[in-house]
């Protein structure tokens, strides 16, 4: 247990205010240890990565089955009953990505005093016209420190802990991958004889939309049983390292199928689909907005129910020298979708009855 689970416990430890940030520390906490003050310059990165990791899934899983529920969120296998599903491949990947993508942000911004831009390649040619320059973000440096906290998580040796670590470098590795080159033109006149480039962070946005494409091309890691055994065997080792030979690092893998997300499962800490808000119509919704739902009601059983609910908003809002702005309260009906239970053994309707006895009678 090394100097950097207190740098972790303390950083996560001030997510308490947030909600779902606080579910995150609250079922890891138990797997740090006190150490060295010296790292605790990075304890607000690693709180603010943790957090966006966090918001991002919500983001991406918000119209699916399963939408990254709090009880998905302790990434430690030291209790044994962690999963190791297609879901929880992904919450692996977008948490490491989080901390790594803040650490690079903040050493680029010169928040820390012992890193800053990645100058390594200032003044090569880089191609024809241009030239490294600039402040090219240190994704080295956000790579390192996310993986020594990140990472500290995992004190296991078998196959469930070897598959999270994997999915915590495919989610670093998702940060290198969506960086772009940014460039500015110099010469006389805006001529842009030649430029200089630098590499930026994207927005962690994309990060999010690369990683989701990743879990939905998720690989299933076969294991041979007959090898795998209990503790840190040899054979262990040896059926988890052939499973891995084929697998690339930048993919995301699973060893267990899901379960059925569109049933409550108290041991488990899932709610089921039925009371989830789904969408229907509207002209900017994406393809997989527009089929929720289908996915999250009709499929799982469930009927759409509409509901036309009143919101209150700030609305005509007007600028008063100086300087304050005052809104009119407005309230508007708008409507919206649920999944509910069908009605079972539903009474027939009055004239029904009415009908039923005449022809008796």
């Amino acid at each position: 247990m090394g100097r950097w689970h207190l740098l972790t416990a303390l950083a996560l430890s001030t997510l308490c205010y947030v909600q779902v940030a606080s579910a995150w520390y609250a079922a890891n906490k138990m797997f740090f240890t006190f150490s060295s003050k010296a790292f605790l310059t990075y304890a607000s990165s690693v709180q603010v990565g943790a957090q966006s990791g966090i918001h991002e899934c919500k983001h991406q899983f918000a119209w699916d089955r399963w939408n990254c529920p709090e009880s998905a969120l302790q990434l430690s296998t030291h209790s044994g009953l962690r999963s190791a599903t297609r879901e929880t491949s992904f919450l692996h990947a977008i948490s490491a990505a989080g901390v790594m993508y803040t650490l690079t942000k903040n050493c680029s911004m010169g928040d820390f005093d012992n890193c800053g831009c990645d100058d390594s390649r200032i003044g090569q040619t880089g191609g024809r016209g241009w030239i490294w320059g600039g402040c090219s973000d240190n994704a080295a440096f956000g790579e390192k420190i996310s993986k020594q906290f990140v990472d500290s998580l995992e004190n296991g040796h078998d196959s469930r802990a070897a598959v999270n670590l994997h999915n915590n470098e495919a989610g670093r590795l998702a940060i290198k991958a969506t960086m772009r080159k940014a460039c500015k033109c110099h010469g006389v006149s805006g001529s842009c004889s030649i430029q200089t480039c630098w590499m930026q962070l994207s927005e962690f946005r994309e990060v999010g939309n690369y990683l989701k494409l990743k879990h939905d091309q998720a690989k299933k890691l076969e294991m041979d049983k007959q090898r795998v055994r209990a503790g840190n065997s040899a054979d262990n080792r040896g059926a988890i390292a052939h499973a891995f030979g084929s697998i690339a690092r930048t993919e995301l893998i699973y060893l267990e199928d899901s379960p059925n997300y569109c049933l409550k499962n108290q041991s488990l800490g899932f709610q089921g689909t039925e009371g989830r808000e789904c969408l229907q119509g509207g002209k900017n919704m994406s393809q997989w907005e527009r089929r929720s739902c289908r996915r999250l009601c009709h499929e799982c059983g469930l009927k759409v129910e509409e509901k036309r609910i009143e919101v209150v908003s700030s609305c005509n809002c007007k600028f008063h020298w100086c300087c304050t702005v005052k809104c009119e309260k407005c309230t508007k009906v708008v409507t919206k979708y649920y999944c509910t239970r069908r009605e079972r053994g539903r009474k027939p309707h009055n004239k029904t009855k009415k009908r039923h006895n005449a022809r008796r009678h």
